[in-house]
């Protein structure tokens, strides 16, 4: 199973991030499925890859660390591919999503972790 993550500290109050997300993820042509206060769980499209490379994207938004201007936020992309080569569909989908999310424009990013 491939998996990649990443963190980031967004500039924004935990109630206005989670809208944002759920935008930002909806304008890359994911579906997201399901989302609480501080869960949001997304993923691609069927039709444009196998069902085996479905990338599916968790995005954890940390409660316990928030305060009224910062808040962190982990993503989590992963499929059942085996990541038997560097390029695989998940890592490509995982580059382009960071990608996004570090140059979209209703936020600032204070600190970005990638793993």
């Amino acid at each position: 199973m491939a998996r990649y993550t990443c963190s980031y500290i967004v500039s924004l109050p935990i109630d206005h991030l989670q809208p944002l997300v759920i935008e930002l993820l909806q304008e890359c042509n994911l579906d997201v499925q399901y989302y609480t206060s501080d869960y949001i769980l997304a993923r691609e499209v069927p039709g444009s890859v196998p069902f085996s490379k479905f990338v599916t994207i968790e995005v954890l938004i940390d409660k316990s660390t928030a305060t009224e201007t910062e808040t962190k936020m982990n993503l989590v992309f992963k499929n059942e591919e085996l990541p038997l080569q560097v390029d695989n569909h998940c890592r490509q989908v995982f580059e382009f999503m960071k990608q996004v999310v570090e140059d979209y424009r209703h936020w600032h990013l204070t600190e970005t972790l990638a793993g």
